[in-house]
């Protein structure tokens, strides 16, 4: 009787051991995908790092562009990212991509504000309120950085779901003969727009959360969200039109705020080929979110310096050892799926 309660107990003492070492992944090799906004990186580093300690064999992320990273994970070529942004990107999505591809859980739900935001200062000395104000020759020529007559926005580069918004509202608004977006490189237009602001000249830009630019110019404080001038959805927002009049927005000129840009929700997109056969990693990717706090954190670390690849690899095992107690209980869940 002894020798029995002895082996009992050996058992239940071994069992959570092999639980927390099971690898539903060994032998499997993963295609991740990121975008090419460096604020998206962590996420897709924890992710990573998740199925790593799942057993998967995950190689480096290959970086798209959207329409590129959607038609690729339609067909196949990788099995996922981190970085959608929802009913945002479902104009860049393939004809058909419901047969493919699968949006699984939330790595921010609501994470995904956007819009345009000006310096308060200018905001209150013009009476800035919408787009419609920078039509006023008095703005034109106040955020006119280049002489070129027109008022001067920090946009979003070619390929990225905000440029096509940003484009509509050009359109309907029509602002093309009053204001110049400008389509560089984001975080190096980000930084001049900084330095620009700490040289007390006017600043007009896009941005969205989770970010590090509503860390270094706080709304409400240096700058403020402001309006279009109404709502008029692109197709590919009327899912989500209810969604682009955003109220309780700190550091907003008016509440509710017309963004102009749907609040998404930040999801992963797989394969579902991919996901069928990898139900550990389904679970992971249903399970695991993340605070916008805690990546506005860690991008504001990658704007003052911390940008390596390593860094954000560094970023992300910290991250985990702080955060090991809920770490574990998704991985522990992603076993489970795969029992």
């Amino acid at each position: 009787m002894k020798k029995l309660l002895l082996f009992l107990l050996m058992a239940l003492l071994a069992a959570p051991v092999f639980a927390g070492s099971h690898q539903p992944g060994q032998g499997v090799t993963v295609k991740p995908a990121r975008a090419t906004w460096d604020t998206g990186y962590f996420q897709e580093a924890l992710v990573r790092a998740g199925l790593t300690e799942l057993g998967y064999n995950v190689r480096q992320p290959t970086e798209l562009t959207n329409p590129l990273f959607y038609q690729s994970v339609f067909l196949g070529d990788v099995d996922y990212w981190t970085n959608g942004w929802f009913p945002n990107h479902v104009g860049q999505m393939p004809a058909g991509w419901e047969r493919n591809v699968e949006i699984v859980g939330y790595v921010a739900k609501s994470g995904g504000l956007q819009g345009y935001l000006v310096s308060k200062e200018h905001v209150e000395k013009y009476n800035i309120k919408s787009l419609d104000d920078f039509k006023r020759p008095e703005v034109k020529k106040a955020f006119d950085d280049n002489g070129d007559g027109k008022a001067d926005l920090t946009a979003c580069p070619p390929g990225w779901g905000c440029e096509q918004v940003i484009t509509h509202h050009f359109e309907v608004y029509d602002l093309h003969d009053h204001i110049n977006p400008i389509k560089a490189g984001y975080s190096a237009s980000m930084a001049d727009v900084l330095a620009r602001y700490n040289a007390g000249k006017p600043v007009f830009f896009y941005t969205w959360a989770p970010n590090w630019t509503i860390y270094k110019l706080k709304p409400g404080e240096d700058v403020m969200w402001i309006n279009v001038p109404e709502i008029i959805p692109r197709e590919a927002q009327m899912a989500g039109v209810d969604r682009m009049t955003v109220s309780g927005v700190e550091g907003a000129v008016t509440d509710p705020l017309k963004a102009g840009f749907v609040v998404s929700d930040i999801q992963v997109v797989a394969n579902k080929k991919f996901l069928a056969d990898n139900p550990a990693a389904k679970r992971f990717f249903e399970v695991f979110n993340l605070p916008l706090i805690d990546i506005n954190e860690q991008n504001t670390k990658m704007n003052e310096g911390e940008n390596r690849q390593q860094d954000v690899e560094r970023h992300a095992q910290e991250w985990i050892e702080n955060n090991r107690s809920q770490w574990d209980e998704w991985l522990a869940e992603a076993r489970k799926a795969a029992n």
